[in-house]
């Protein structure tokens, strides 16, 4: 399994068990806020929950630019890969 696909997968799984977001629903290119239904709350607390795979220099403000969940394991493997 590559990098992106086990970050997709934690990522998938975080959002199915502390959001009860329905697994079915959930796909790379999902939109957090329009598909998802997340807001800044739950944004903040996806930051807790994968702060050990967030940079040091990734905040808030930056999560804010996500808007997809590709857009989220593009920002966590091209971190990982400097």
């Amino acid at each position: 399994m590559s990098l992106k696909d086990d970050l997709y997968q934690r990522i998938v799984d975080v959002l199915v068990d502390e959001f009860d977001i329905d697994r079915d629903e959930i796909t790379p290119e999902s939109r957090l806020v329009e598909d998802l239904e997340l807001d800044s709350i739950d944004a903040a607390e996806m930051i807790v929950k994968f702060r050990e795979y967030l940079p040091p220099k990734v905040d808030a403000g930056m999560f804010r630019e996500i808007r997809t969940l590709q857009d989220l394991v593009e920002l966590l493997v091209a971190d990982s890969e400097k």
